[in-house]
């Protein structure tokens, strides 16, 4: 299909994109270092409504072009020296040459496009007879597409005059319309896109083929120009019948059609008008299509959706719908089959059934056929490949799969010339500018602003398929499993012992003397702070006259404290976890942490698990070692009680075994990766804000940072982003830095109670407030983890030697949960005393409520007291 009209967007603003720009399909952006990043998340999330043709040539890196080819940008309009570079990896198709004064009557321009599919873009043309008389020359015919913009306001007549020469007119989104009844200044869409269009029949109107988003024909019409125009204006299907006039479809029968898009074949002589029929279908005799019924998995969707909504009780399909385990348990029963088939029968049947479960699956959420094709549509636009291994769940089950990395070392078998195909590395981008996107919430519906405070997504679903085959086994097989899994996902090989005890030999502890004075400083302002939280005495209440109540503390007796180890070593979790435990009083003390590969444990964490009077020290990581804790083995203690932050891996676990009652032990609070959320107004200091970020930004890719300001002028806002740029390229772990900032948000506000309002809906982790007056700004705060007030209080005091604690509720969980303190390692038992007067006073209300609900021998318990007080009168 042809475009007939493109709409360039000045700003990167949702507002901007109407309903009637949806109806043309394709928007032109402008890219600059500034809007890169947000217009890494604006396209693809518009995606699914528009084709997106971008303009790179401001962008300095092609690195960052590959960006937005692989975020999904249909086409690129480059220079002609990224142009050079470009057509080494992007399929010429997708590329679109920038004629620039300076070269374009030169031989090079002819060079670099001869014999290629390069579209070339006239940029904001001037003379309007010039570019014309150039495209009559270039023929309109078996020629790469041709687009064109103006440096000023055209006429309608200028446009159409492009148009007619079967080159694409772009033109800016504000001087569209659809209605030029009410917007007569602006230049008419319809006429525009008809400018393109031609018709060989002698009444001039034009075949139209009417689809629906999956690309199945629904039937065949005509259009006119009234009737595109009036099409466009109202958003539904309107034609021309070579009859009654204008067709208004479904006006009387009710299957009315919904416009989603129009475009022209390729000679321009046939409409295709995309739309979502409503109704019983489209053809008069009330089937789907002037065809006939829908067939295979068009079918297949429409039945689903219908079931979904009305499917007869009892029924199989219904029972899919609501038995989330029975559809889980088929589709990897369907998968495993089709691995298996053999012959081109079987392999058919197969397929057939894997995907009418996981079509099901699909329209349980709400997901369309169309909503996967958009999915595969986009992954196609990507020009940088995965390397394509499975995981390694999944890898080498039948033992023969070849990885990426032995393709790469057989690259001399390829035929001369060959180009291997490009890989990805497995882990974040590693080059292009490392900028938070930016977001004004003043211009955000509530709904958008749900959308842009989202954390990266938890896949819940996978984490328990990996996590609760491991806590089975350690559960079944204890320390054999646990040394297994060391060697396994710490490679530990040389592992004998999964525990080391107490008394810890000196050798293990050993340290330079500045790091023990910073863990004994650390550990004595923790330790004062816990102290000041202790409960002293019994609290004692007299309800009435003769009842005595009592609440008094007990510690828990034995806790287990989860010590990370992947990506960093973190021995102030251990003295955040460790400290409150021996202050509260625990009778025993477990920490569990991940081996290094020789199979010993950090020797910051050995000293700390010493100073807390620790009793052993799992060495074990992950789900295995929360579950060790909770069942205990032949030689890991069993606790009452699990603490400590963990990957994804170790959550799911801790969730598992908190609900499994025959583990009966508890948790802490759920945690997810590591957050902060910075306020900052004019007063706040770019480095110091930039530099807070970053500090939980390095935690994992899978962290989130989140800026919002304060009436912040852009000098002072693009300060913040310089900082934070410059500050993470000079970190070693930089590469983990891109990946959290790739979901991270600056979000721009007016006033202190508008960014606290945010927080509050965010409940953030840490909440840093680097602006005026901040100690005042506290009485807004209503979640979050912990609060770090002012412009020299950094989160990193907290973290490690303030003295409050920082294990802490994320993922927006501080709206329910507190922070580790004291509290967390003890529980409160109740007692009640009654004397012979109290039993009287209180003794007839019991008994009438143990009547009430029909529990008799709570009923006699009173009585009989109260009967044999009566025969001592």
């Amino acid at each position: 299909m042809s475009v007939p009209l493109v709409a360039s967007l000045n700003s990167l603003s949702e507002s901007e994109l109407t309903p009637a720009l949806s109806f043309l399909g394709h928007i032109f952006i402008t890219v600059n270092p500034e809007n890169l990043n947000e217009a890494l998340t604006f396209i693809p999330k518009n995606f699914h409504r528009f084709t997106f043709s971008v303009n790179v040539a401001a962008l300095p890196s092609v690195d960052d072009t590959r960006s937005l080819l692989n975020a999904g940008a249909a086409r690129v309009f480059a220079t002609y020296d990224q142009l050079q570079t470009l057509q080494l990896e992007v399929n010429d198709s997708r590329l679109v040459l920038i004629l620039d004064p300076s070269y374009q009557s030169k031989e090079k321009v002819v060079e670099a496009i001869s014999d290629t599919s390069v579209g070339l873009y006239a940029h904001k043309i001037i003379d309007l007879d010039f570019i014309t008389g150039w495209l009559k020359e270039y023929g309109s015919s078996d020629r790469p597409p041709v687009f064109a913009s103006f440096g000023y306001t055209p006429s309608l007549e200028d446009v159409e005059a492009i148009g007619k020469l079967t080159a694409t007119p772009i033109v800016a989104a504000e001087e569209l319309t659809v209605d030029l009844e009410k917007e007569p200044s602006k230049l008419p869409v319809g006429d525009i896109i008809l400018a393109a269009v031609t018709s060989d029949r002698q009444d001039k109107l034009i075949s139209t083929l009417v689809t629906d988003e999956a690309g199945i024909a629904l039937g065949l019409v005509y259009s006119s120009p009234e009737s595109v125009k009036e099409s466009l204006k109202t958003g539904t299907g309107v034609y021309q019948s070579r009859k009654r006039g204008l067709w208004y479809k479904g006006a009387t029968s009710g299957a009315v059609q919904e416009l989603v898009r129009i475009d022209l074949d390729c000679d321009g002589d046939c409409l295709r008008f995309v739309v979502r029929q409503k109704g019983k279908g489209f053809c008069h005799l009330e089937t789907a299509t002037c065809f006939g019924e829908y067939r295979g998995l068009s079918h297949l969707q429409k039945t689903l959706t219908s079931r979904k909504e009305s499917a007869p009780a009892g029924s199989y399909t219904a029972r899919l719908f609501s038995d989330e385990k029975l559809l889980q348990a088929k589709i990897m029963e369907e998968a495993e089959e089709l691995c298996q088939a053999k012959t081109k029968e079987e392999i058919a049947f197969e397929a057939a059934d894997l995907i009418y479960f996981a079509l099901t699956k699909c329209t349980g959420a709400g997901v369309t056929f169309q909503d996967i094709e958009r999915n595969l549509d986009a992954k196609s636009l990507k020009v940088t490949r995965r390397k394509g291994d499975a995981k390694e769940k999944w890898a080498g089950k039948d033992g023969t799969q070849t990885s990426s990395e032995k393709i790469e070392k057989e690259g001399d078998k390829l035929a001369p010339g060959a180009v291997k195909p490009a890989t990805e590395p497995s882990g974040v981008k590693t080059d292009g500018r490392i900028k938070m996107a930016r977001f004004n919430s003043k211009a955000a519906t509530p709904k958008e602003l749900e959308e842009v405070l989202k954390r990266p997504a938890q896949r819940t679903g996978d984490i328990m398929g990996i996590v609760t085959p491991i806590i089975e086994s350690v559960r079944q097989r204890g320390d054999a499993a646990l040394i297994e899994y060391a060697a396994k996902f710490d490679k530990a090989v040389g592992l004998k012992s999964a525990v080391l005890n107490a008394p810890f030999p000196s050798e293990l502890m050993q340290l330079p003397q500045e790091t023990i004075d910073a863990i004994d400083l650390s550990f004595e302002n923790i330790r004062k702070f816990h102290e000041g939280q202790r409960e002293t005495g019994t609290l004692v209440v007299e309800t009435m006259p003769g009842v005595k109540c009592s609440r008094f503390v007990r510690p828990i007796e034995r806790v287990g404290l989860y010590i990370p180890g992947g990506t960093a070593v973190l021995p102030s979790t251990a003295l955040m976890l460790g400290v409150p435990a021996l202050v509260a009083g625990c009778k025993r003390i477990i920490l569990a942490s991940p081996p290094r590969k020789d199979g010993s444990v950090t020797p910051e964490i050995v000293y700390v698990a010493h100073k807390v009077g620790a009793d052993a020290i799992v060495l074990a990581g992950g789900a295995q070692a929360v579950a060790a804790l909770a069942y205990g083995t032949e030689t890991v203690p069993k606790v009452d009680k699990i603490l400590g932050p963990g990957n994804q891996f170790v959550t799911a676990g801790k969730m598992f075994l908190s609900n499994d009652t025959s583990a009966s032990v508890s948790i802490d609070m759920p945690a997810g990766p590591s957050e902060v959320l910075v306020v900052a107004d004019s007063e706040a200091n770019p480095a110091f804000v930039a530099s807070d970020l970053l500090s939980q930004a390095e935690h994992g890719v899978d962290s989130q940072v989140i800026l919002i300001t304060v009436g912040l002028a852009e000098e002072k806002l693009v300060a913040i982003e310089e900082e934070l740029e410059k500050q993470a390229l000079a970190l070693p772990r930089v590469d983990i830095v891109r990946g959290s900032i790739a979901h991270s948000v600056t979000l721009q506000t007016d006033t202190i109670e508008e960014a606290i309002e945010l927080s509050n809906q965010y409940a953030p982790e840490h909440l840093i407030l680097q602006i005026k007056d901040a100690a005042k700004a506290v009485d807004l705060v209503q979640h979050a983890g912990s609060v770090f007030i002012g412009h020299w209080t950094p989160e990193s005091v907290g973290d490690y030697s303030a003295g409050v604690n920082h294990s802490l509720p994320t993922y927006g969980y501080a709206r329910q949960y507190s922070g580790v303190n004291l509290a967390t390692y003890v529980k409160h038992l109740t007692s009640s005393e009654l004397t012979e007067q109290g039993l009287r006073n209180v003794g007839g209300a019991v008994m009438q409520l143990a009547k009430v609900e029909e529990l008799e021998a709570h009923r006699r318990a009173v009585g009989i007291r109260l009967e044999w007080l009566d025969s001592q009168k």
